[in-house]
């Protein structure tokens, strides 16, 4: 499920709720105007502080992922591309580039690496296609 989170893990809870959502957002798994949980409601299903659901929902709104209307609830939002594609792609590159100096110190070489990655995009995209089947 899209609200699963793990006290576990080293990510704060608020940021794999933001994930899990976004991601089911990009599968498919979550369309524009399916209804989110309450923040109450979600805090009790997970077991979670209700600030930290807030904290989520927040951010999700910010970017655009959800909106939320006043009296009827909390929404996935229609989709649209905030911010030049540019831009998005150099926020994206900036991302990958954490994730380019750990493969450096797992000592992967360029094709390995791309290797890789390929395999984790084939796997993404295989996933999203059974979830629209």
């Amino acid at each position: 499920m899209w609200f699963d989170v793990d006290p576990r893990q080293e990510t704060p809870l608020y940021q794999q709720l933001i994930h899990n959502v976004k991601t089911a957002v990009a599968k498919g798994i979550l369309t524009e105007g399916d209804r989110l949980p309450s923040v109450r409601d979600l805090a009790g299903m997970i077991r979670v502080n209700p600030n930290t659901i807030a904290k989520s929902y927040r951010e999700l709104e910010r970017e655009g992922i959800i909106e939320t209307l006043r009296g009827r609830g909390t929404f996935i939002a229609a989709q649209s591309v905030r911010g030049s594609r540019e831009d998005k792609k150099a926020m994206l590159k900036e991302k990958l580039e954490p994730i380019l100096v750990e493969a450096h110190y797992l000592d992967m070489d360029e094709e390995e690496f791309v290797s890789f990655i390929e395999e984790i995009i084939r796997d993404w995209y295989r996933e999203r296609r059974r979830v629209h089947e």
